[in-house]
């Protein structure tokens, strides 16, 4: 049996999609349930519906082989497992966003940035040898700037209605192509290359 950390919500549907073309049974997780631990009809499969940004620590632990994580969180949390596939869904920006035209924010001596992608923010002021005082949220992230508590925010974009909603707009894109990863547990690559092997073959070839 295969065990795969799964995302819950709109990423779970397209990866279960993505599986589906490999030939996988995805159809329990088509069901109506709040069942957190799912199997596959021919029992080859099982699949663990987390948090986004719980994937990569299932994966590394081990208790699943597989997972399929954006690559922001994978960036943010530099775990310890492989990075196998782009699968090319869930495809998002991450992005400095602030006040429309206000583009002159960025180069505030004490620039105030809020966002839930901490270490990489602090990577991304680093490298540009630039200072900038990271705040910590876990959502509504959109709110920071509006409030002032922030003068912009760091975080991922897709079309940017949210944004506007809230009277923001992208100031910078620092990564143009986030997209779902599928990741493998080390251990479990060695021990079952058999079975997970062939099935990136079938993900490298449905995805192309």
């Amino acid at each position: 049996m295969i065990c795969f950390a799964l995302a819950k919500g709109r990423l779970a549907e397209e990866s279960a999609a993505l599986l589906e073309k490999c030939g996988i049974d995805t159809s329990v997780l088509k069901e109506d349930t709040r069942k957190l631990i799912l199997t596959s009809a021919d029992g080859g499969y099982r699949f663990f519906l987390v948090k986004p940004s719980d994937v990569p620590t299932y994966v590394e632990a081990g208790v699943a082989d597989l997972g399929i994580a954006g690559k922001d969180t994978l960036m943010e949390q530099d775990k310890d497992l492989y990075e196998m596939l782009d699968l090319k869904i869930g495809e998002c920006r991450l992005c400095i966003a602030g006040a429309p035209g206000r583009r002159d924010a960025l180069t505030n001596p004490h620039l105030r940035v809020a966002t839930k992608y901490v270490n990489t923010a602090r990577r991304v002021f680093a490298e540009r040898d630039e200072e900038a005082e990271i705040i910590p949220l876990n959502g509504s992230i959109e709110l920071a700037p509006v409030t002032g508590l922030s003068d912009v925010i760091f975080d991922i974009v897709q079309s940017g209605s949210t944004l506007k909603a809230n009277g923001l707009a992208v100031l910078e894109e620092v990564y143009g192509h986030i997209t779902a990863r599928l990741v493998a547990n080390k251990v479990s690559l060695k021990l079952k290359a058999a079975e997970i092997l062939p099935l990136v073959a079938r993900l490298k070839e449905a995805v192309s």
